[in-house]
């Protein structure tokens, strides 16, 4: 009899759980840290050009983020899958583009900004570099995204991309 009764409790806590927690798996304020970027973006160079836009929708009950890239002569376009690693305490970004080219970062939010790097990499020229990404949450209401080159004393070597993102919504 105690064991059917310790049965019982034992599922009925697993069920009574995991409804709970499946209900929104990845609700955690670390799920949500990159948020801000969540919408449809026309995407400005520095002196205001237009690059391309943007869309980033949450995917898979709020557990990923995708993005799709389109450049504004619709000749670059490219996607990437973001999520919270909760193994890794670490958000992770995998970006492949129409080129063939591919990116995989890692990294975290900071203040307001979410910062990703890659791997460290050795470049045809023998040098050690890293890439890093950061997007800065503006009080206005929108996003500036950077791409940098980093040398292995991660000085930066140079800027890959700069954006300003403003929202169609």
């Amino acid at each position: 009899m105690k064991t059917r009764f310790f049965i019982v409790v034992f599922f009925t806590t697993i069920l009574y759980g995991h409804g709970q927690t499946g209900d929104c798996s990845c609700c955690t304020e670390n799920h949500m840290n990159f948020d801000f970027w969540v919408g449809s973006w026309v995407v400005e160079g520095n002196e205001g050009k237009k690059l391309g836009n943007n869309t980033i929708n949450k995917l898979e009950e709020g557990c990923v983020l995708q993005e799709q890239w389109v450049s504004t002569d619709g000749n670059s376009t490219g996607t990437s899958l973001n999520f919270f690693n909760q193994s890794s305490g670490q958000w992770e970004q995998l970006w492949v583009d129409n080129s063939g080219t591919h990116l995989k970062l890692k990294g975290n939010r900071e203040g307001e900004q979410m910062i990703l790097a890659s791997e460290p990499f050795t470049h045809t020229d023998g040098s050690t570099y890293i890439n890093r990404i950061s997007w800065t949450n503006n009080k206005d209401g929108t996003v500036r995204q950077v791409w940098e080159v980093l040398s292995s004393d991660k000085n930066v070597v140079s800027v890959l991309f700069d954006g300003l993102y403003r929202k169609l919504d």
